[in-house]
């Protein structure tokens, strides 16, 4: 089974984009519009990553992040890379210290997104999994 990715954007069109890109790169997709509608989706979708616009109406990204946290915690929590038209060094680094596991600026390369969603999902695991044990035990 592919991995599920959470679209949160209040741009369909952007939304739309991104669910083709990420369909044809064989993950499975959910889409929300807003943060509240985020929120409201995660027990059911239960995504593997989760992209997150910063600015939207409403509830913005920063503050889905922090709901996210709470939700999850810190171990648990799906991988977010924020993907924003929100740019500079300022709100990068403010939403790296959220917890994002990365922070793309739009637009970014159909490449670049499925390269990155790639590599959330292998922190993913490697974040989810035991420690391993010396072979000597």
């Amino acid at each position: 089974m592919s991995a599920k990715v959470l679209i949160v954007d209040d741009e369909p069109e952007v939304v739309r984009l991104l669910e083709v890109i990420l369909t044809r790169a064989g993950y499975q997709v959910a889409k929300a519009y807003s943060g509240r509608e985020c929120l409201s989706l995660l027990t059911r979708e239960n995504p593997d990553v989760i992209l997150l616009d910063i600015m939207m109406p409403g509830i913005s990204g920063l503050e889905v992040m922090q709901a996210l946290r709470t939700i999850y915690g810190s171990v648990s929590m799906p991988p977010v890379i924020f993907l924003t038209a929100k740019g500079g060094m300022e709100s990068m680094i403010e939403g790296l210290q959220a917890g994002a596991y990365k922070y793309l600026v739009k637009p970014t390369s159909r490449e670049k997104l499925i390269e990155i969603v790639r590599l959330a999902l292998e922190y993913s695991e490697t974040k989810k999994r035991p420690p391993l044990e010396p072979d000597w035990m």
